[in-house]
């Protein structure tokens, strides 16, 4: 089954990122107005995920997240969508959601600090974002973020 498309407003910004951690199509936006969010939709049909009342009523397919709680958007996204990918993935840039794809160190032309490049030299699989070319690995970052996710997985979620 394929992962859900979403489009998230401003108020759920934390929660688009941990979307595309698990590899949900997620955009993200800000600053616009319910009309244009409307109009963005209509262009692109994507589930809404606010915490805005009015603008969750006039949307089509819209989840209204009523907490302000990462946990409990999370585990109410899940409560709606119960096949929703909850592995990391290596498949959506969390800053811009373009596509990941494998990087070779070797075309990488400057080595960025912060990246493990003596890990990424013996064989870590390497990412990059296609459109904005942030890389990502599987590291200590990553392990973090499954484990808060495996963790608002656990029995009592709703």
């Amino acid at each position: 089954m394929p992962a859900p498309k979403f489009l998230a407003d401003e108020m759920v910004g934390r929660l688009a990122r941990y979307l595309r951690f698990v590899g949900c199509d997620t955009v993200y936006v800000r600053g616009l107005s319910d009309d244009e969010i409307l109009h963005r939709l209509r262009d692109d049909p994507r589930m809404l995920l606010t915490r805005d009342r009015a603008l969750a009523r006039r949307a089509s397919s819209a989840l209204l997240l009523v907490s302000p709680s990462l946990e409990a958007q999370w585990r109410a996204v899940r409560h709606e969508l119960p096949h929703l990918p909850t592995e990391v993935r290596f498949e959506r840039c969390s800053l811009c959601n373009g596509r990941l794809e494998p990087a070779s160190p070797s075309r990488i032309a400057v080595r960025s600090e912060g990246v493990p490049w003596d890990r990424v030299d013996a064989g870590l699989p390497l990412f990059a974002c296609a459109d904005c070319g942030h890389l990502y690995w599987d590291g200590s970052h990553t392990a973090r973020i499954r484990r808060q996710i495996e963790a608002w997985n656990q029995d009592g979620a709703t």
